[in-house]
């Protein structure tokens, strides 16, 4: 668990690990749910979802998740706008990432935009500097490599969140990174 707000239904985020053979009862996400698959095959009825694919199912979709081979999921619960109806399902290890017109040293990989909130994953060079200003929040989890936030070290699986008006000041390390980031979605309370 990484952050929960509520009881049994919760705005929740959380790594999620599935054991071989494992799988949970058909069930509705009311909030809406995305997911970042990290290792093995994520699967469910609308098909089998290899690590690193990214998946927003909006409010009122339903499935019966499970894993055959077991995996590690990024999984974000009851964060969406309640009229949000955009569905997602995309397999990053097939996109090429795009150089970043404003910042050195940055490849990005545009996941989902609606103006309200953006997700993406970006690539950092070895030793560069990241500046960026996130009006309306920022989460981040590392996916491989590492950086240094202040006198933070964040490595694989780290997660960081920076609260809406803040900054963050990288400098990446001697392999660089690779990080799945979302901003925008702290300013504005979600139901």
């Amino acid at each position: 668990m990484l952050d929960r707000i509520g009881e049994e239904v919760a705005r929740a985020t959380s790594i999620v690990r599935y054991a071989p053979g494992s799988a949970f009862s058909p069930h509705t996400h009311d909030g809406g749910e995305e997911f970042l698959v990290l290792d093995g095959v994520f699967q469910d009825e609308h098909g089998d979802y290899p690590a690193g694919n990214y998946v927003r199912n909006p409010p009122t979709t339903r499935h019966i998740p499970r894993s055959e081979a077991g995996c590690t999921i990024l999984v974000k619960l009851h964060q969406f706008d309640l009229t949000d109806r955009t569905a997602v399902r995309l397999d990053t290890n097939k996109m090429s990432p795009v150089a970043s017109n404003t910042r050195a040293g940055v490849l990005t990989v545009p996941l989902f935009s609606d103006g309200r909130e953006e997700v993406r994953i970006e690539h950092w060079s070895a030793g560069a500097r990241i500046r960026l200003a996130v009006p309306g929040g920022l989460e981040v989890l590392v996916l491989d490599g590492g950086f240094a936030e202040g006198q933070d070290e964040f490595v694989t699986l780290s997660w960081l969140r920076l609260p809406t008006g803040a900054q963050l000041d990288a400098v990446t390390g001697k392999s660089g990174a690779k990080l799945w980031i979302k901003t925008g979605h702290l300013q504005r309370c979600i139901a």
